[in-house]
């Protein structure tokens, strides 16, 4: 989920909680796109279909903030004082989430899709790889599943892979920029994915891209990330809030609306579909995060809802997936339709927010509270 976590603000600095909120809104969108997945042939007849974008939703949010935390405390921090914080923030929850994904893939009975069974070694070398975020090479023994996953024991953690080096590239280069050259450098990486989404470079039309090293995936998760993670840290330079009412709910209702929609066009027309994702990468996004950060928390329930949603969308990016894969196996296993298993769906969504929020209170803020003693 991309920083699907918050940053670690500056003491003196206030929470934007809209922000987090539409993190959580959004990361439960890449559940439902998830569950949709099972009954899908290919992008073009997927129904529940865009919920991939909100990675670039997230990188733009992870720019935004970590520029916002830290943009002026270079000063008194140093690099290996960012990176440490990095770490602490990130990588627990990516250690849980391969743990999970090594359970369920035992549990489904260490199989690959295509039936091969799989050897113990390569489970645990999987592991081992997975747990320092090191991509398995497509058709390698540690791709364990065999549909080429950078990170087979839990996709999404593809995201954190380029998150790291959305990080890495801030604290060595980034941040050293000024306003213009950084603006210059979002215009630039806006073209190139404009170009690489329009142009079907995924082979589909679609900014679905970075899960895995075959093809065109790795070139398309560096343009999303280099576009989306410069253009928050802009935004964080040069922001200045506006006046508007019932921002979080706005914005809600405005990314659902946008991840929930069918391809666009077909398999003749995937340009269609790829000017779609590159609007609401490069324009619609950017607004909302604008809007989020001018926004403000008025009541009870919305200033609750959001700190709930921020709470958990980092823990819920990182452990449902595991559980998609069970989900996945007994779907196509039984040859079922969402129609019979809309109530199983369910279960999933809510059970996975129940296991993000005990994985929050019972295993990361306890880790991050020891590990930043």
């Amino acid at each position: 989920m991309s920083e699907i976590s918050s940053a670690a603000f500056a003491d003196s600095k206030p929470h934007y909680r809209i922000l987090d909120g539409l993190r959580g809104v959004a990361a439960i969108m890449v559940i439902w796109h998830h569950l949709f997945e099972a009954f899908a042939t290919s992008p073009y007849d997927q129904k529940f279909n865009h919920g991939y974008l909100a990675v670039d939703f997230f990188f733009i949010l992870s720019g935004f903030v970590i520029g916002y935390a830290y943009d002026d405390r270079w000063g008194k921090m140093k690099t290996k004082d960012f990176f440490r914080r990095r770490l602490i923030r990130l990588q627990p929850m990516v250690i849980l989430g391969a743990l999970l994904g090594v359970i369920t893939f035992v549990i489904q009975g260490s199989e690959m899709w295509d039936g091969t069974k799989v050897p113990l070694t390569m489970i645990m070398l999987a592991l081992l790889l997975h747990m320092f975020l090191i991509p398995a090479l497509p058709g390698g023994g540690a791709e364990v599943r065999g549909n080429g996953e950078m990170f087979p024991l839990n996709g999404p953690s593809w995201s954190l892979f380029f998150e790291y080096i959305g990080n890495i590239f801030y604290a060595l280069f980034l941040r050293r920029l000024s306003t213009r050259a950084l603006t210059v450098l979002v215009a630039l990486a806006g073209t190139g994915l404009a170009a690489y989404a329009i142009g079907s470079f995924s082979g589909y039309g679609h900014l679905g891209v970075g899960w895995t090293l075959g093809d065109n995936n790795l070139p398309g998760g560096f343009l999303r990330l280099l576009f989306s993670f410069s253009t928050g840290l802009l935004m964080s330079r040069i922001f200045k809030p506006i006046r508007i009412r019932g921002a979080f709910w706005i914005s809600s209702l405005t990314i659902i609306v946008l991840l929930s929609l069918p391809y666009i066009g077909n398999s003749e027309t995937q340009w269609m579909n790829g000017l779609y994702d590159a609007l609401c990468t490069i324009v619609i996004f950017p607004i909302l995060v604008w809007l989020g950060a001018s926004g403000l928390t008025r009541d009870r329930t919305t200033t609750r809802a959001c700190k709930f949603l921020g709470d958990i969308s980092y823990p819920l990016y990182m452990v449902h997936y595991p559980f998609m894969y069970l989900y996945y196996a007994w779907v196509w296993k039984n040859e079922l339709t969402f129609t019979q298993t809309w109530p199983v769906a369910l279960a999933l969504l809510f059970g996975n927010i129940l296991v993000a929020w005990l994985a929050l209170k019972l295993y990361d803020e306890p880790l991050r509270k020891f590990l930043s003693t």
